[in-house]
């Protein structure tokens, strides 16, 4: 082969290759609404924790994930500031049936689940903080329930 096409080929398939690093990293920790139906108990992720009652973070991990600790204390910290909303963390090292029932492709993976257990959204790799906040703003402000009415102001009303 001759220098010109193989140098040319060379730097194409670096080109092309950095423009797939540059698409994959900015789709990791995107917050990606679900829009499925699929309800999740504590039971089902042999979870030895309640979930949230207002949500639940629900982190895939493994033991030989790198980005796992600081997900966890990330989400940890998300979770215990906020009332009603809880951080589970499941280790799928030796659970390969919970990897493939949930179609978890790379570790973390955060599920998003409402009150109910519904998963209302899903992160790939480590999430950004920001966007889960603003997630768990949602949810919580949809699950406050109603202000009490305020009682009426009793005005000076002469007796009969």
């Amino acid at each position: 082969m001759e220098t010109l096409p193989a140098a040319a080929l060379v730097l194409a398939l670096i080109g092309a290759s950095t423009a797939l690093g540059l698409v994959w990293r900015a789709r990791q920790g995107r917050v990606r609404a679900a829009g499925g139906s699929e309800v999740i108990r504590p039971a089902d992720v042999d979870a030895s924790v309640a979930f949230g009652d207002r949500a639940t973070l629900l982190q895939f991990s493994t033991e030989f994930c790198a980005r796992c600790p600081g997900t966890r204390r990330l989400l940890g910290e998300a979770a215990d500031a906020r009332p009603g909303v809880t951080h589970v963390d499941v280790d799928l090292t030796h659970r390969a049936d919970l990897a493939t029932r949930f179609n978890i492709l790379q570790t973390p993976t955060t599920l998003i689940l409402d009150g109910t257990g519904r998963v209302r959204a899903r992160v790939g790799g480590a999430p950004h903080r920001s966007e889960i906040a603003r997630q768990l703003d949602e949810l919580t402000v949809d699950a406050r329930p109603p202000a009490p009415l305020s009682p009426l102001r009793s005005r000076n009303v002469p007796s009969r």
